[in-house]
């Protein structure tokens, strides 16, 4: 009986089996995916750079805007504006004092209260709270940062003024008021409205974002390292102070300085509560006062063409400038800080 030839042979007429056959497939090659070229890298780069100095044309921008501006009232009063106490637009004289001293010192103020507030929310959330009270509270605490500024000037003015008024102000004037030196920094009429009532608000306002910056930075810390220092019988300041500060200190200094350019930014809140009274006839910090954003914000919309309007443009290229120096120092404090890294043993 004949053999049944194979459909498929070898070269030299052999049969292959099945597997042979399998075996015998060649795949298809990969299909390779387009690489870009170096006109793609090109465009990229282009456009980062675009946007890089599109930013810093912005800046630029702004800077000339406000100096023309406010060139009438530069060429007039030179820096003598940055000392002079009068505001007066009947005269036409301006002097940016009050509102200067206003904003700086409702902003330190702020930083006082904020700071330390901040840094034990985020220490008590990062270390010490336990597990299922951590994401309720830090959500709770960054809704703080959604409420609108002008809800916390209506509540300071409507609700907190008056407690600080009734709680504070009148109890401290009875205690100290006849002291020298110390009466004058609590006198003033007991209204609840003032430098210290704006920089409580103020504190308020921009704790959560200190808090959330820090808390953050906090959790960025190898967990080896705290881990190690524990270990090693430290307490949880010592953990604290020891390892987290120094491995995050940078951090710690960008949310102090983002909550320190909120404060300085802040107009409707500092508007209700700080009084908006152009004089500083005495250091107390419940005495009604002004300043450069509440200024702006009053007076810009009915100021004329002439030297007033150009007043208000100084005061704000004083803002930008207070801005521009707060945010220098800051950069040199963190240059100067990893600079000096490693010096000690």
């Amino acid at each position: 009986m004949e053999r049944p030839v194979s459909s498929t042979l070898t070269a030299g007429g052999a049969p292959l089996d099945m597997a042979q056959q399998a075996e015998r497939t060649v795949s298809p090659p990969p299909v390779k995916s387009t690489r870009s070229g170096p006109m793609a890298d090109r465009l990229f780069g282009w456009a980062a750079m675009g946007a890089a100095l599109l930013t810093l044309a912005l800046l630029i921008g702004i800077l000339l805007s406000l100096i023309a501006g406010a060139w009438p009232a530069i060429t007039k009063y030179g820096l003598g504006f940055l000392t002079s106490s009068v505001w007066d637009p009947v005269r036409d004289e301006y002097g940016g004092l009050v509102m200067i001293y206003g904003t700086l010192m409702t902003s330190l103020i702020a930083l006082v209260i904020a700071v330390p507030v901040s840094f034990g929310i985020a220490l008590f959330l990062t270390e010490l709270a336990p597990a299922w009270l951590k994401r309720p509270l830090g959500t709770a605490i960054e809704l703080l940062a959604a409420v609108p500024s002008i809800v916390y000037g209506m509540w300071g003015l409507l609700v907190f003024g008056p407690i600080l008024s009734t709680y504070v102000q009148q109890p401290l004037q009875r205690l100290v008021g006849d002291v020298p030196y110390l009466g004058a920094l609590v006198s003033g009429p007991p209204v609840g409205i003032g430098i210290l009532s704006a920089g409580i608000i103020l504190a308020i306002m921009i704790i959560p974002f200190i808090a959330s910056v820090m808390r953050d930075v906090f959790e960025v810390t190898p967990p080896l390292l705290k881990e190690s220092a524990y270990g090693l019988g430290s307490t949880t300041w010592e953990v604290v102070s020891k390892v987290v500060l120094p491995y995050t200190k940078a951090g710690v200094i960008g949310g102090i300085m983002l909550g320190l350019g909120r404060a300085l930014g802040e107009t409707m809140a500092v508007t209700f509560v700080i009084g908006n009274m152009n004089q500083l006839n005495s250091l107390s910090m419940f005495e009604a006062a002004n300043s450069i954003t509440s200024a702006l914000a009053n007076e810009f919309a009915e100021a004329g063409a002439g030297l007033h309007q150009a007043a208000l443009m100084y005061l704000g290229l004083v803002l930008f400038f207070i801005t521009f120096v707060v945010l220098s120092l800051s950069k040199l404090l963190l240059a100067r800080m990893a600079k000096s890294e490693g010096k000690k043993s």
